[in-house]
């Protein structure tokens, strides 16, 4: 099977099936991942899909493998950045949700599947556990006490994924405006100058 996962014919690719299935649950949630819609969004036979997958379940748990490369690992990452302070260190991980590092559209997805599927919600409690731990770690290394980082890393993270569950769209330039409030509740420092000019770079922006 792993000599076929390379296959570029007519059968399409492992790869190409899959980005199909995650367009699929972006686009109109699990229930819309099934083998036919995405032959159909393929232009391939249905039965091309097997060369690939086993069944709808290999499919479904190799979308929930990328959803975590796609957001868990990121975060966890931008948690561990280098960082000359603690809110240099908090841009970091904000930086991540605004370049799109983070998938939030795929988090949106896949808290919306986990409300239907039990390992879904296995899967999303696990990844909540694991990215709480990260934040409380990277907020430990600058000084706060474990209750102190905490209560922290859950404010820092009901509000992302608030952000994200809500379908903000709030502007860009308005949120980067409340950068610097946030950063200073959630660590009790507001940034630097010299940090919110890195930050805009980071993004692409001007200084």
């Amino acid at each position: 099977m792993d000599d076929l996962a390379g296959d570029t014919g007519w059968r399409g690719s492992r790869e190409g099936w899959l980005q199909a299935a995650y367009e699929a649950l972006i686009d109109g949630g699990v229930d819309s991942v099934k083998i036919m819609t995405l032959a159909a969004r393929l232009k391939l036979s249905r039965t091309s899909f097997y060369w690939f997958f086993k069944d709808r379940a290999d499919v479904l748990d190799a979308l929930r493998a990328r959803w975590v490369e796609a957001t868990t690992v990121p975060l966890v990452s931008a948690c561990r950045e280098y960082a000359e302070s603690g809110p240099e260190a908090m841009l970091n991980l904000l930086a991540s949700f605004l370049s799109g590092r983070f998938d939030a559209r795929f988090e949106f997805a896949a808290r919306s599947w986990g409300l239907q599927d039990a390992a879904m919600a296995a899967a999303v409690g696990a990844a909540d556990a694991e990215r709480l731990d990260a934040l409380a770690a990277m907020l430990g290394r600058w000084g706060h006490d474990a209750q102190d980082a905490d209560v922290r890393a859950r404010t820092v993270y009901l509000v992302q994924i608030g952000y994200i569950s809500m379908r903000s769209d709030e502007p860009l330039e308005t949120r980067l405006s409340r950068i610097p409030n946030y950063v200073e509740i959630y660590t009790g420092k507001r940034p630097a100058p010299r940090e919110m000019a890195r930050f805009r770079a980071r993004l692409g922006l001007e200084p």
